[in-house]
């Protein structure tokens, strides 16, 4: 792989969302046929367009959250809830993101949302509301 300032700016945002398990340990378990994939997560997901002007992490994350649960990707949901709250996403946000997707999504995608949530969470939250 080609490091350059793309894939360390990159390579630094998963580092501060994921920790080192969802940075290094992603990238150094990398083979011949995962490597391009590692790339174009690292420089063009992270080091393009999560590093740009115009949202905050905060707010990417929220968004990024709500597509996921919009397309039934629970395993994705998981990863990203944990840079969300990296990036400062409360527990009631996700709840109210959460509770918000069954109008567009349906309520099949919102309960497996919570189940998602609920796993990464846990269940003892207690919400500011």
């Amino acid at each position: 792989m080609i490091t350059d300032e793309l894939y360390e700016r990159g390579l630094a945002i998963r580092r501060e969302m994921f920790g080192a398990e969802g940075a290094e340990a992603q990238v150094e378990s990398t083979t011949d046929f995962t490597d391009k994939l590692q790339d174009i997560i690292t420089r063009n997901c992270f080091g393009d367009i999560w590093s740009r002007p115009g949202l905050t992490r905060r707010e990417r994350s929220l968004i990024t959250v709500a597509m996921l649960v919009a397309l039934g990707r629970p395993n994705q949901v998981a990863v990203h809830l944990r840079g969300a709250v990296a990036n400062g996403v409360t527990p009631t946000e996700v709840r109210e993101l959460l509770l918000h997707a069954h109008l567009y999504c349906g309520i099949p995608a919102m309960v497996d949302g919570f189940a998602t949530a609920s796993k990464i969470l846990g269940d003892d939250l207690t919400m500011e509301d």
